[in-house]
């Protein structure tokens, strides 16, 4: 005798191939989103490494344990950290004739400080138990304080802070001729302030 199928009963065979289809279709399909994180200098492999570095260009940054932060030595209030790596980048310490004198400078041009920004490296560390919204604060002032020097050599060369030339840059209805020009004047100002950050690794008491 034969078996009849039941006008109940659906033919499952074909639904799973409509399955098979649709997962295939958004493989395909879906694109995965990096997380673009932080632009910053990996740690080097040995923190010796600063070693080849001029002492008088080197600010160095640290948080502890109980999340003081400590700028060349001394703990510094957070809201006077931005003031004191502007200084330090903008000093401007070469003399007048000597070979790469910033002479956009406006820092006090100490001896013992930063030769010119191109040199100036800002270094940065934490304890094991620092805290990461610190870290991210300190992370704030030191890119902030870039970013009022690039702003201000922008006004003077072309009328525009730096982060409006940044944003109309990435402005999706900004021309290709006028992207060029953009491009430019950004390479411009970070070549006048070119941001050297030195994250080094997490060290223990």
């Amino acid at each position: 005798m034969k078996n009849h199928r039941s006008p109940q009963e659906v033919n499952a065979g074909s639904m799973a191939d409509i399955a098979f289809l649709l997962l295939i279709f958004f493989l395909v399909t879906t694109t995965i989103e990096n997380d673009t994180g932080l632009n910053r200098i990996m740690p080097p492999d040995d923190n010796n490494a600063i070693v080849d570095i001029k002492e008088r260009n080197l600010f160095e940054i640290s948080i502890n344990d109980a999340d003081l932060i400590m700028a060349e030595g001394d703990i510094i209030d957070p809201k006077n950290l931005r003031e004191k790596v502007i200084a330090f980048i903008d000093n401007g310490g070469l003399l007048l004739e000597a070979e790469g004198y910033c002479n956009y400078c406006k820092g006090n041009r100490f001896a013992d400080s930063s030769e010119n920004p191109d040199k100036a490296i800002i270094s940065l560390k934490a304890q094991r138990n620092s805290s990461y919204p610190v870290y991210v604060a300190v992370q704030n002032e030191v890119i902030a304080a870039y970013n009022d020097l690039r702003d201000r050599e922008s006004l003077r060369l072309f009328n525009t802070p730096y982060k409006t030339i940044y944003s109309n840059y990435y402005n999706e209805e900004i021309n290709e001729d006028k992207k060029k020009v953009l491009k430019e004047r950004l390479e411009i100002i970070r070549a006048l302030y070119p941001q050297k950050i030195l994250e080094l690794e997490t060290v223990n008491n």
